[in-house]
């Protein structure tokens, strides 16, 4: 079965063809999510003009997806007027074939879940770290949604209350302590030139850096440690593009335990496999109709 699958991030859309084994034919493009919802559907229309003839299209994307509508519940500004969007209608309409919507880490789980780190697991927990630190949660090989599809928005775990500020979004929240965007705010503060993790991880050697680093990690662990006590996982995967740092999953597989009960030590830290396929191979998973 020929699939276009697409993952649309807030900077970037991944796209390509699932033959039934791999993606193939993979490109890249800006989002330019600023220009709004509109916009970027016309610019996924265009994308998947170029991949004709496909049987079915799986789409993974940003924003809090109900996934039988095919539509977005909520979508912050990074793209306006995304809210509401109907993906799956507007993509039938056009293309005349099956089409699947999912929120981006729900679909990265999924991809993990059938092709990479968590195959051999009923439960498990997915967090990516990126922009922001997004997350999705696998009971019994089932994605949980939450009763308004905002299950596992493990960003908003209150972290620093002390830095928090009510009616502020996310302020004293996880996401602005353990992001990648967290590091790279760490570092520039320290040398304007690590703007990016490549720049930093080739800079270990550094004591300030790696002293930094080393905080940063202990931000990542104590919202683990929060998320291990209150779901008692069999395992965690941890994915972005950070995360294929081994240093970073080590230093976390080392230092969590101290902070855990005996009865939920036994959860295994994974690191995810699919890199930034993973999107993609969950939204293939999904069009297949499996």
């Amino acid at each position: 079965m020929r699939i276009a699958v697409l993952d649309i991030g807030g900077t970037a859309i991944k796209s390509g063809i699932w033959n039934g084994k791999a993606i193939e034919d993979l490109r890249e493009c800006e989002t330019l999510g600023s220009k709004g919802g509109a916009y970027l559907m016309e610019s996924v229309k265009n994308i998947l003009h170029t991949y004709e003839p496909f049987e079915a299209i799986g789409i993974s994307t940003a924003g809090q997806v109900d996934p039988m509508q095919g539509s977005i519940h909520f979508a912050n500004q990074n793209i306006p007027n995304y809210t509401g969007m109907q993906v799956k209608a507007i993509l039938t309409e056009a293309f005349h074939v099956p089409v699947a919507v999912e929120n981006d880490v729900n679909a990265a789980a999924l991809g993990e879940m059938y092709f990479g780190a968590a195959k051999e697991y009923l439960d498990f927990l997915c967090l990516t770290y990126g922009t922001g630190v997004g997350g999705a949660v696998v009971i019994d090989r089932k994605l949980w949604r939450g009763s308004s599809f905002a299950g596992g928005s493990f960003g908003g775990i209150l972290v620093h209350p002390e830095d928090g500020k009510p009616g502020e979004i996310f302020s004293g929240c996880y996401e602005n302590y353990a992001s990648t965007t967290a590091l790279v705010r760490r570092m520039t503060a320290i040398d304007k030139d690590l703007d990016n993790g490549r720049k930093i991880f080739a800079a270990m050697e550094r004591e300030e850096i790696k002293r930094a680093v080393d905080a940063w990690i202990d931000e990542i662990v104590y919202g683990l440690v929060t998320l291990l006590h209150c779901f008692n996982p069999t395992a965690v995967v941890l994915g972005g593009g950070i995360m294929a740092q081994n240093y970073i999953v080590e230093e976390i597989r080392k230092r969590i335990g101290g902070w855990l009960s005996p009865d939920v030590r036994n959860a295994v830290i994974l690191q995810a496999r699919l890199g930034n396929l993973a999107g993609l191979m969950g939204a293939a998973f999904l069009a297949e109709g499996r």
